[in-house]
């Protein structure tokens, strides 16, 4: 494998060391220069009212929120596939604020996903432990975190399948049913597969991780840059049958947040391995998102939906997109990257909080869960709420977000 296993060994663990002092990263590095101060105070009280509306819900969260209903959050008692974003708000309120009000319920919140370390149910287990347990390992240095991060991972590698080389998306591990289904989220996963090979040594998690992505990398990119939600394999021989979707609105469309996903997992693994083709396969993908995006900087739920650009928003996609950009932009000095995710965030803050409700819950609004089903349409969602408050750090306090979620460049 051309994989440096070193570049992957020597990024996670040198500042997972939770409460040593971290020197910052060229990502950190690039800080807030070259903001405009009328930006910076945007974003400073975009990051003011997240942790406002957080600290004032909080005491009343019974469970992980999964998405609201006239304006209140639903929960989960398991968390579902977002159960990691809950505790994952809370710890960015945390670097913010430095109340340890939000660290305790961090923590609090992160337990009570103790179980699904175990879970072989599901592909979303980054989603689960990465925002929470893992940020809980370096915050705080327990190794309680670490090590159930380390067996979710463990978890997780059981998904693989060696025949197509990919981890599969949904359904349970003996049954037919979409065994061979590959999904785009899945690149936001394997960077649990890659703390696990930094603290045990094991490059197994490191070798699903890379062919997952080579995998992806191969199928899902269309000539354009623009990336179906599905593509089906074969799964007893890997060969490939064709494109699909579930969230999307069509095999041939793009479904915006899926995009994002890409966009953001692609970077991370660059970041984690130095592969250069992943950095090119996040630059193709994100300069497709680019120039679809409308001018208000807010993308419709899928990029080829027939009443696009004028269909409904999902601002889940614009907060996860603007993380990707700026992490992008780091890794490849390509300045427009950086823009355009400022503009985004800009957008954010001005057209999608919930400042003008007094009842809501959350403080994103304007997001799309699964427009196919009608299921969460015009909603706040909680990974819209995490990866908001991620991206405004990564500008206003990266040297404090890269100890907490470890932005080393290669």
């Amino acid at each position: 494998m051309s994989i440096s296993r070193r570049a992957v060994l020597a990024t996670v663990g040198g500042a997972a060391a939770a409460c040593a002092s971290a020197p910052p990263s060229a990502h950190a590095q690039t800080g807030t220069g070259q903001v405009p101060a009328v930006t910076l105070h945007a974003l400073t009280a975009a990051a003011d009212y997240a942790a406002d509306k957080v600290r004032a819900v909080a005491p009343g969260v019974d469970g992980f929120p999964l998405a609201t209903k006239f304006e209140k959050w639903v929960y989960s008692q398991d968390g579902g596939w977002v159960g990691g974003f809950w505790p994952g708000t809370l710890w960015m309120c945390w670097l913010h604020t430095k109340d340890d009000f939000f660290r305790d319920l961090a923590l609090d919140s992160a337990s009570g996903l103790a179980p699904r370390q175990y879970d072989t149910s599901t592909h979303d287990l980054g989603f689960l432990f990465t925002p929470s347990w893992i940020t809980a390992w370096r915050l705080t240095g327990d190794t309680t975190w670490r090590d159930g991060a380390v067996q979710a991972a463990r978890t997780l590698s059981r998904r693989y399948n060696p025949h197509g080389r990919y981890i599969r998306a949904w359904g349970a591990l003996d049954s037919p049913t979409n065994a061979g289904r590959i999904i785009i989220d899945t690149m936001m996963n394997l960077d649990l597969l890659l703390f696990a090979t930094e603290q045990t040594g094991d490059t197994t998690y490191l070798d699903i991780a890379v062919e997952h992505a080579r995998t992806t990398q191969h199928l899902f990119p269309r000539a354009d840059g623009s990336t179906p939600h599905v593509y089906d394999v074969d799964p007893s021989t890997g060969v490939p049958i064709g494109p699909g979707t579930v969230q999307g609105y069509s095999a041939t469309s793009c479904w915006s947040r899926g995009q994002a996903w890409g966009i953001y997992g692609f970077t991370t693994l660059y970041r984690r391995t130095a592969d250069s083709g992943f950095l090119a396969t996040a630059s193709r993908l994100a300069d497709y998102a680019i120039g679809t995006l409308t001018p208000d900087h807010i993308p419709v739920w899928d990029y080829r939906a027939p009443q696009q650009p004028h269909d409904i928003k999902d601002a889940s996609a614009a907060a996860v997109m603007a993380c990707g950009l700026i992490d992008l932009a780091a890794a490849t000095g390509h300045r427009p990257y950086r823009t355009t995710a400022l503009r985004i965030l800009t957008a954010l803050t001005q057209t999608c909080l919930t400042d003008r409700s007094a009842r809501a819950d959350a403080v994103v609004a304007r997001c799309t869960r699964n427009r196919p089903a009608e299921d969460g349409i015009e909603v706040s969602l909680p990974y819209a709420d995490y990866y908001l408050l991620e991206a405004i750090l990564r500008i206003l306090r990266p040297d404090s977000l890269h100890h907490a979620i470890d932005l080393t460049t290669p």
